[in-house]
């Protein structure tokens, strides 16, 4: 009997350890030499970039169709409002919840005291935009344009006033809601078919980034760099398993075995929009939550859930006024809660968002923006585990809104079983 061919989640692991293992052999090869020139910055650059941009093809699409699809599903406009103020409320409550731990574990762990902060290090922040800007900016003047730029909260926006129009119409717009059904389908077939590609894309993508830095960029900020890690280890899972039991009275055990190939594109990617489709096909074939629920809840999340990057500004704002020796009072710990918090979702969408947001904490607390440059080097790793975490925070905000509006099919959740031979068949 031959041995049994892994399936797509044992490829994509072997695939992970194949990366890290040829980007540790490659760092030792000269940088400006010919192997690194053609094969970490030719070939496994080129692998990598069009994987990710292949997953990024598909992120406009399938929020626009899913999230019509599901708006106009539920018929009545008061019951998205409902589903949007849960939804949007406990992304809040979470963020609030992941800075508030990893400020506690920054002051218990001083992971900045011994830290040089005068090595010349430079960091110059872009500037974020006004509540008032971004307010404005919510609404496409072009929704064309929107989906061109991939400006997903404008995106979203239209997608539900498109929705709602449908439900509206009833009757009249019958063949436009079937047209986006099969559409929808058709879209996650394609998913479908570029998995069966992501641990080519995987290995490229994780050779690339430890051919670059490697392992030893850790070890100068190796307590900041573990106080982070176990930061987010600990909000995904006791912060997210605590509402998953308490508010929708789900096992989390379940939930987490259900999200591990899940984790590891979020990981490889680094992006919470390009693991999108991912993320529904998970929390609706393997989690059993309704597309009306999940095409809507998916991409918010992705868009202004970051608990991810709210435990970095909470350890890192404690790292650099430990660093530079700048005592921070308890008024100035509940200004970091709350401005990271609202920068979340009021910087959402801009390039370099998590640096952004940090220079906004910083600045409001009167620390030295330009401390961020001691942290800039370990923080492409961080990032990958940090999209891990947001990708899980939205999951499980979808299955406890999907589970208050009666919208999460508790055999499927149950089911060890469920969506795993498709994925695998992928």
């Amino acid at each position: 009997m031959g041995m049994r061919k892994p399936g797509l989640t044992g490829q994509i692991i072997i695939a992970m350890i194949l990366g890290v293992i040829v980007g540790g052999i490659l760092k030792n090869v000269p940088p400006d030499g010919w192997v690194f020139a053609n094969i970490v910055d030719g070939l496994f650059h080129v692998v990598g970039k069009v994987f990710v941009i292949s997953l990024k093809m598909l992120v406009v699409p399938l929020v626009f169709v899913s999230l019509v699809c599901g708006t106009s599903s539920l018929g009545d406009p008061a019951k998205l409002g409902r589903v949007g103020g849960k939804t949007i409320g406990l992304y809040l409550i979470t963020t609030c919840i992941a800075i508030t731990i990893a400020l506690v574990a920054g002051l218990l762990i001083s992971p900045g005291v011994g830290i040089d902060a005068g090595s010349g290090v430079v960091f110059e922040a872009k500037t974020a935009p006004g509540l008032a800007e971004v307010f404005i900016n919510i609404f496409p003047s072009n929704p064309v344009k929107a989906m061109a730029e991939g400006n997903m909260l404008q995106v979203i926006v239209f997608s539900i006033l498109f929705g709602i129009s449908i439900s509206l119409l009833g009757d009249k717009a019958k063949r436009v809601s079937t047209l986006f059904s099969e559409v929808n389908e058709i879209i996650m077939k394609m998913i479908t078919i570029l998995m069966k590609f992501a641990p080519w894309g995987v290995f490229a993508l994780l050779a690339k980034v430890f051919a670059e830095q490697g392992l030893e960029v850790i070890l100068p900020l190796a307590k900041y760099f573990f106080t982070v890690v176990g930061v987010l280890i600990i909000h995904a899972l006791v912060s997210y398993g605590g509402l998953l039991t308490v508010l929708a009275k789900l096992n989390p055990a379940a939930f987490y075995k259900k999200m591990y190939s899940t984790w590891l594109f979020a990981f490889s990617t680094a992006s919470s929009n390009a693991t999108i489709p991912i993320t529904m096909r998970t929390v609706e074939k393997k989690m059993g939550a309704d597309n009306k629920v999940a095409s809507f809840t998916v991409p918010l999340g992705a868009t202004i859930n970051m608990d991810g990057t709210a435990i970095m500004q909470g350890v890192a704002t404690v790292f650099i006024a430990q660093a530079y020796n700048i005592n921070l009072a308890p008024t100035d710990f509940l200004q970091v809660i709350i401005t990271a918090t609202l920068a979340s979702v009021g910087t959402a969408g801009v390039p370099g968002v998590g640096l952004i947001t940090l220079a906004m904490v910083l600045q409001q607390v009167g620390l030295p923006v330009e401390g961020i440059g001691l942290i800039i080097g370990v923080d492409r790793l961080l990032d990958m585990l940090r999209t891990a975490v947001n990708i899980t925070g939205d999951a499980a905000v979808t299955c406890i809104v999907a589970k208050s509006e009666d919208a999460l099919d508790i055999d499927v959740f149950n089911d060890a079983e469920a969506g795993v031979l498709e994925e695998e068949s992928a």
